[in-house]
């Protein structure tokens, strides 16, 4: 057994400075280790997949992120691994607990998983090793998942029970928040489309500005009027482009904008109060709805009865404005850079988009390295 406190302190030489996950009794002294620890940044997810989309926006930022979880939450996270981490080849380590280890008795909802844990992470990519239970084991542990890691690669240490030892949680100050503030716009009309959204977007961007669009139409568009080093067109993980968001605003000191869409932001909601709760100053989000799924078809979402803006406000949102027009937009967009975030633009868009719609032609690893090194061009200031 080993405490957290060694952990940590080898996980820090080997270049791990970012945690992220969601609890499970056999993580509570670790992740109790790191909140009691103040120079670390510890960031509590709504779910697996989101904390998978946390690390990799943090790794965009110049962190190397570890993300804790349960193994019956892997399945949350198969999706981003494969279609986030994979295809732009950012490395992440995992810890994950081994629930349901045969012959280990536990309860019945981890017998499947546990016999699988170790195949299904092979399965998906996820190179795997016994988390280290002895002090002079975690030197080689932690240098060989580093070495792993910077070759491109993902890398899970597999937790048993009673690996480390208990850690109390130490109180922490609850943060006190203003209620936010609401704008809405009065004009009625046709909705504008969403490259006429993007087009406004764009002319008032500076070079400076991290963009993150989603997956789908919305980053297909952007790509084919503007390709900038300080863009990202996420593929696959849909949901994530927000996650992905805040790991990389909370790692720097450039405005961090997400083009996300209805569908996207429906599938993944409690992305939003993990925003409120973090709530990066220098973080907007900006929600195109059109109602409907695009790519697949025109199939229509749940958004009509979802008031976006009331729901960013009360995950804790700092501003939040709902928008029918291009003036409303642009109001908006120039109200949320004079004043601090999170913020949030709901925008009602018509369906649709650009004829004879093309992809970006750059891959996506080559997209994340240069949108890293943009963001590391910053990292003095």
């Amino acid at each position: 057994m080993i405490t957290a406190h060694e952990f940590i302190a080898e996980a820090g030489r080997c270049g791990f400075d970012f945690f992220t996950g969601v609890p499970c009794s056999f993580l509570t002294p670790l992740i109790n280790g790191v909140l009691n620890d103040r120079t670390l940044r510890y960031v509590g997810a709504t779910s697996e997949g989101e904390a998978v989309a946390i690390a990799a926006g943090a790794w965009l930022a110049g962190r190397q992120g570890v993300v804790m979880c349960q193994n019956s939450g892997l399945g949350n996270a198969v999706n981003p691994l494969t279609s986030l981490n994979a295809p732009f080849r950012v490395p992440t380590l995992m810890i994950t607990t081994w629930r349901g280890q045969p012959g280990v008795a536990d309860e019945p909802q981890h017998t499947v998983m546990g016999a699988i844990t170790h195949d299904l992470l092979r399965l998906v990519g996820v190179e795997t090793a016994p988390f280290p239970t002895d002090a002079a084991a975690l030197a080689p542990a932690l240098a060989l998942a580093a070495d792993h890691l910077r070759a491109g690669g993902l890398y899970a240490l597999v937790m048993a029970k009673d690996s480390v030892a208990d850690e109390p949680l130490l109180p922490a100050p609850s943060p006190q928040t203003e209620p936010g503030q609401r704008f809405d716009d009065p004009a009625a009309g046709e909705p504008p489309s969403r490259i006429a959204v993007l087009e406004r977007f764009l002319a008032r961007t500076d070079d400076d500005t991290a963009v993150i669009a989603t997956t789908g139409k919305c980053g297909r568009e952007l790509f084919t009027l503007a390709d900038r080093r300080q863009h990202l067109y996420q593929v696959g993980s849909m949901g994530g482009a927000s996650a992905m968001g805040l790991g990389v605003a909370l790692n720097t000191w450039r405005k961090v904008v997400v083009l996300d869409g209805d569908g996207a932001a429906l599938m993944k909601l409690g992305n939003l109060a993990t925003i409120g709760s973090y709530a990066p100053s220098n973080l907007v989000h900006i929600l195109l709805d059109n109602g409907v799924h695009d790519s697949t078809g025109g199939q229509a979402t749940v958004s009509a009865s979802v008031d976006f803006a009331a729901v960013a406000l009360a995950c804790g949102y700092r501003h939040a404005a709902s928008c029918r027009s291009l003036a409303g937009f642009e109001a908006a967009l120039d109200r949320s850079a004079r004043q601090s975030g999170p913020s949030l633009i709901h925008v009602r868009i018509a369906p649709g988009s650009l004829a004879k719609l093309g992809r970006p032609t750059i891959g996506p690893g080559e997209v994340a390295r240069r949108f890293r090194d943009f963001l590391g061009e910053g990292a003095a200031r």
